[in-house]
């Protein structure tokens, strides 16, 4: 019973492994070994930066694991700013003119983007508003009373009750 109980436990970790290389591979395969810097400081650099720009086509992914062409423009473009000599902050006003703010993953809140930032606090301020009018007014509106029963109503229903 103890083999067993090591076997399934050399298993789980060996799946594990094998699971956390896979999820870690996909960003390795993106970036191309042409495109790597001989700089590793300026290499660094540009992997930092690409990691905050978003692939046009793939949405939800940084350019550094996208293996999308367009991303793959977008990270030789980043290296040639860098390689030129901009700064971080000239590399990205860059590309964000050429490409617009959409390729933040974190976008800025300047300009419009505060509106949609903070649009979520304000719906939820202004249902939560709504809510509590509708409950105040509900709690103060007059209970409606029955009507009481006539004569013929209760024999009938005695005679219901009867049977």
């Amino acid at each position: 019973m103890r083999r067993a109980g090591r076997g399934r436990s050399f298993a789980l970790r060996a799946a594990s492994l094998v699971l956390a290389c896979l999820l870690a591979l996909p960003a390795a395969w993106a970036v191309q070994p042409d495109e790597i810097l001989e700089d590793p400081a300026l290499e660094e650099r540009a992997r930092e930066l690409s990691k905050g720009l978003r692939c046009l086509v793939c949405r939800n992914e940084s350019i550094d694991e996208s293996n999308a062409d367009l991303a793959r423009d977008l990270r030789i473009l980043v290296r040639e700013r860098l390689v030129a000599g901009d700064s971080d902050t000239e590399v990205i006003d860059f590309v964000v003119d050429r490409y617009g703010e959409y390729v933040l993953l974190q976008p800025t809140l300047t300009g419009s983007n505060w509106l949609l930032w903070a649009a979520g606090p304000l719906m939820l301020l202004l249902a939560g508003g709504v809510g509590y009018g509708y409950l105040r007014n509900r709690a103060s509106a007059p209970v409606p009373q029955e009507a009481a029963l006539s004569d013929e109503e209760r024999a009938r229903l005695s005679k219901i009750l009867d049977e």
